[in-house]
Formats: C-alpha cells, structure tokens, sequence
C-alpha cells in the first residue's frame, strides 16, 4: 500500500541533500569503472557529508518523513554500501579473481545488515551497535585515496585491501559498541579550547586531506574493540 504522503506531497529540501548523496555515489561508481580512483574516493566523502546533513536539516526545519527515513536508507545503501565495494574491487581485489569480488560482495551485504538492523532494532541513541557504515565507507575510502597519492600498489597493498574490507564487514555485523557522537550540543556553549582543536582538525585535513582521514577513521574503528576488550580486562579483575 503506497504512503498517503506521497500522494499529500514530499518535502523537497532534506530530500535535496539525500539525492545529492546518491549522484554523488553514482559518480563515484562511474570514476571507478574509468579507472579515476583517487576522485571516486573523493566524491564519496562529499556523499557523505550529502548524507550528514540531509538528518539534521530535516530536524531543524521539521520536516521529518516515512518517505524520507526510506529514502535515505536506500540511498545509503548505494553510499556506503556499493560504491565503496566496486571502487575497492576496481582497484585492487579485483587482482584476486573470484576472492576479490566475493570479498566485495561480503562488504555490501554487510551494509545491507547493518542498515537493516540499524531501521528496525532500538538500541541507546549514546552508541552504534557495530561500526556505522559512513565509517566503514569512510575507512576503505581514505585508503584508496591514500594510496593512489602517494602511489602505492603491490601485492602487499592488494592483501591489506582484502583485510581491511573482511574486518570492516565483521565490524559492522558486530555487536561491538562504538561512540555515535549524537550527544554533541552544537548548539550550547564550549571552552574555547574545543574551537582551538576543531580549527587544528581542519588545518591537518586540509594539509594532508587522506592520511588525516585515514588515520582517523583507523582510530575510530579500533576504539570500539579497544574499549571492549578494556571493559571485559576490568570484569576480570574484579574480585
């Protein structure tokens, strides 16, 4: 049965944003099958930023939907889900043959679980059960990014692609706890300090944009283990 909105009418601004999420997928998919690695892995950053921002815009203008929480999943899909497969398959799985797409595969179906568990299950707004796939996306991007700047490929890169995707996917599927940072109030006031280091984040991006995400997104990934495998130590001494 359609939506009785879509008959009423969609709201066209936050809508605007999740569709210039999913071109800017689509045209990373297309960089990758040219062969343009390092720009596919570009334009799916500002997917992601797209995506960032179509949630908030919808919030602060009130114009939340069923049609639009649908709309951005799907979009995500393609986001976080196909676009970051196929450039990583493009660039170097695809020299593993049948392991190569498999493993692509696996990444993609992996975000498929990941949104759909994320739609359906209630969990504490505080974190994300599993790595979240902008991270995920985020994670395997910069490294293709990084790598094609700097110009590194060799069999050794083409194994630690395959790693990384395989550890990406798990994480994902995970029930590991991670950060979400939605607690963050933009909105009230902060020490100075905190406008100081969001000035410096931004002046390290902007100097070495790929190794900076990179190693960002290393971090991120690894804190949700860290911090169980912290809690779990702590669980284990008591007496």
């Amino acid at each position: 049965m359609e939506n009785k909105e879509t008959h009423s009418g969609i709201y066209l601004l936050p809508n605007l944003f999740t569709t210039a999420s999913l071109f800017a997928a689509f045209y990373s998919i297309v960089a990758s099958m040219k062969g343009h690695y390092e720009v596919a892995a570009i334009v799916i950053f500002i997917g992601m930023i797209w995506d960032g921002l179509d949630g908030r815009i919808a919030r602060l203008t009130n114009t939340q939907s069923d049609f639009g929480a649908q709309y951005d999943s799907m979009s995500d899909m393609v986001t976080f889900g196909v676009a970051p497969s196929l450039l990583l398959y493009s660039w170097s799985l695809r020299h593993l043959g049948k392991i190569g797409w498999l493993i692509a595969f696996m990444f993609t179906a992996a975000v498929a679980l990941r949104l759909a568990r994320f739609n359906t299950v209630k969990v504490d707004k505080r974190y994300f059960q599993g790595l979240s796939c902008p991270a995920a996306a985020a994670l395997v991007s910069a490294y293709v990014w990084l790598c094609q700047h700097h110009k590194a490929f060799s069999p050794f890169i083409i194994n630690v692609s395959a790693i990384l995707m395989v550890v990406s996917a798990i994480l994902m599927v995970s029930s590991i706890r991670y950060y979400s940072f939605k607690e963050i109030d933009f909105k009230g006031k902060v020490p100075f300090i905190y406008l100081l280091l969001v000035v410096i984040l931004f002046v390290a991006i902007a100097a070495n944009p790929s190794l900076v995400l990179f190693i960002g997104f290393v971090i991120y990934a690894l804190s949700g283990p860290v911090w169980l495998g912290l809690l779990k130590h702590r669980f284990r001494k008591r007496p």
